[in-house]
């Protein structure tokens, strides 16, 4: 279950739909939407819920205010005294980034400020990323003598080692074109554009097959722990498997009579 919040309080997690397109907020401005207890379990809760919503084919993860996320809510891990319950604590939230990765539809980030630290990790671990051109981006564990564990992982999986290192160990700011550069997001726009620019993307890859990209983002992510010899062999079963889908013979019908597929997501 959520945790209690105060009476009055507004929901750390916002959720909407348009068409085809789910967006979870993170709503914590006033916290700088750091990743507290609740929230992590309310993403969690929710991606759980939209990778079974036939009716959501992406999802994009925004947030409220001036910052995208701060990392986990330092203020709320010193109040929590017991090692057990910060370690448990910990594990949940990479659950929860996990949950995310595996996750059988795409995830857009929509960064539109700063991402830091668990934040940083979070846009990582989205599968695409739309930052404003003003964003910035660290992994600042270093500078009060913690080492961005957590974020090591996802971000160290997105560039390359050396851009990686140099990151967690200097804790320093970079700026928008230094992360699509680095490989971090996939492109920075001017901040009134970024609403459009995500939400193009989004309804572009909502229009594909929902089959065909559940079948890819899992072949992707599957074939990349794996030698070339082996991924070779991997793919071969999954061409067969994709060419024995509905949507694929429906597709490849509709590129021949020159119409638009529909898709039946099987």
């Amino acid at each position: 279950m959520s945790e209690a919040l105060p009476a009055g309080s507004a929901p750390e997690l916002l959720q909407s739909q348009d068409g085809y397109v789910a967006t979870l907020t993170l709503n914590r401005p006033q916290a700088g939407n750091a990743l507290s207890h609740n929230l992590v379990h309310e993403l969690d809760r929710a991606l759980t819920a939209l990778a079974e919503d036939d009716g959501v084919r992406v999802i994009v993860i925004a947030a409220s205010g001036r910052l995208f996320c701060t990392g986990h809510d330092l203020k709320e891990s010193l109040a929590t005294k017991s090692a057990e319950e910060k370690r448990q604590s910990n594990l949940r939230c990479n659950e929860m980034m996990k949950r995310l990765v595996d996750l059988p539809k795409p995830v857009i980030a929509k960064v539109q400020g700063t991402a830091t630290a668990a934040g940083l990790e979070l846009v990582s671990s989205c599968d695409l990323a739309i930052a404003a051109d003003h964003a910035k981006f660290a992994t600042p564990g270093v500078n009060i003598g913690l080492w961005c564990h957590g974020p090591q992982v996802a971000v160290s999986r997105v560039i390359s080692r050396k851009h990686a290192m140099e990151m967690l160990l200097t804790g320093q700011l970079m700026d928008a074109d230094t992360a699509v550069r680095f490989g971090l997001v996939n492109r920075a726009v001017p901040a009134e554009q970024l609403d459009a620019a995500v939400q193009e993307l989004a309804d572009l890859i909502a229009s594909k097959s929902p089959y065909t990209v559940a079948l890819g983002k899992r072949g992707f992510n599957r074939q990349l722990a794996m030698t070339r010899s082996d991924a070779y062999d991997f793919v071969a079963e999954q061409i067969y498997r994709n060419f024995q889908a509905e949507d694929a013979q429906e597709g490849i019908s509709a590129f021949v009579e020159k119409r638009k597929p529909v898709w039946k997501g099987r």
